[in-house]
């Protein structure tokens, strides 16, 4: 297995530069992993797919305006992406760039973009991932402070912030969004819940990966950022339940398989068990670091929806695990024949 197998041409007009309007009238690319089959649908489609009992799992994380812009002592531009706190509320990790100019020691001016004030930080840690800890002035709160941190193939300005949030975005950590559900509209999440679907709500916040391509030539060298993640004791019970009564499990999105498949793991749950007698589930919150690569055993999911990844990513990578290598990529080609539009403002792709 190696990185480049991971690999696939697209045109950059593909590129989605703003969402589809209403959401839900994007378009979905169903592939039956089976089969190989491919159906092209439109998003509101989605309800033919599911059935009476099945279990929706989606992460509520919302996006925080953790782009900040500044500069350094020096004078030179300089710009952090927030990922997540490390030890205290004044200290977080962030990606910086330039990264070979921000030193330990440095000192940077942020400008809240609230009001225009300066905002001074200390620069205390290099970490192995490149990325960088920022100490802040006592009682800063620096995710609230930046811009919206869009990914860098995004060259539009985003009118409506809210449209780079998913329509049930509650807990705030994230520095990117679970793209895969903001396909859904309030409307459409009724008719879901109205067919007898339960819906389950796990949050995992969003971080450096999403951002940051696979540079070896062997993907399992690479090394996963750890990204936190909570799944209730309520969850925790009704996902048990589901395995029980035999019910799948539809995730929406690859940070929802992260997590299910994390607590499956962390449960002592094995694939050569049944589900039905499988441990309970238990609730957790903390990080994970679940790198899924071709060959991994999926415990939990049955289906998913997600968006179409960037090549040689962790992204790619895990919905092959999922779907298979060579009908994911073939999936690939057909959207890209029929003009699918990609990224995080892109169609989407059911795995079933």
């Amino acid at each position: 297995m190696r990185t480049e197998d991971f690999s696939y041409v697209l045109p950059e007009a593909l590129i989605a530069q703003e969402p589809a309007d209403p959401r839900d009238s994007s378009r979905l690319l169903v592939l039956h992993r089976d089969s190989g089959e491919l159906e092209h649908r439109g998003f509101r489609d989605i309800v033919d797919y599911l059935r009476p009992g099945d279990v929706l799992v989606r992460n509520d994380s919302r996006v925080v305006p953790a782009r900040l812009l500044g500069r350094r002592a020096s004078g030179g531009k300089v710009e952090a992406l927030l990922l997540r706190q490390n030890g205290d509320a004044a200290t977080w990790e962030a990606l910086v760039k330039p990264a070979s100019r921000v030193r330990v020691g440095s000192a940077v001016e942020f400008t809240d973009q609230r009001d225009g004030s300066p905002v001074p930080a200390e620069v205390t840690a290099a970490l192995p991932e490149g990325t960088r800890l920022l100490r802040f002035p006592s009682g800063v709160q620096p995710d609230l402070m930046g811009l919206l941190p869009l990914p860098p193939y995004i060259h539009r300005p985003v009118e409506d912030p809210e449209r780079y949030q998913t329509v049930y975005a509650r807990d705030p950590g994230s520095a990117a969004a679970p793209t895969a559900g903001l396909h859904f509209t309030p409307e459409l999440l009724r008719k879901v819940e109205q067919m007898g679907v339960e819906v389950l709500s796990v949050t995992l916040h969003v971080g450096l990966d999403t951002f940051r391509p696979v540079r070896h030539d062997d993907p399992r060298a690479h090394g996963i950022h750890q990204e936190f993640y909570q799944l209730s004791a309520a969850v925790a019970q009704r996902l048990t339940m589901a395995a029980r009564e035999g019910r799948r499990v539809f995730c929406v999105g690859t940070t929802a398989v992260r997590s299910v498949e994390d607590a499956a793991q962390r449960s002592g749950w094995t694939c050569e068990t049944p589900r039905i007698s499988q441990p309970p589930v238990r609730p957790y919150a903390g990080l994970t670091g679940l790198y899924i690569l071709p060959g991994y055993c999926f415990r939990m999911v049955d289906a998913m929806i997600t968006n179409f990844h960037l090549p040689r990513t962790t992204l790619l990578m895990l919905v092959s695990a999922f779907a298979g290598r060579a009908r994911i990529l073939a999936a690939y080609e057909a959207a890209v024949r029929q003009r699918y539009r990609f990224y995080s403002f892109g169609d989407a792709l059911l795995l079933i």
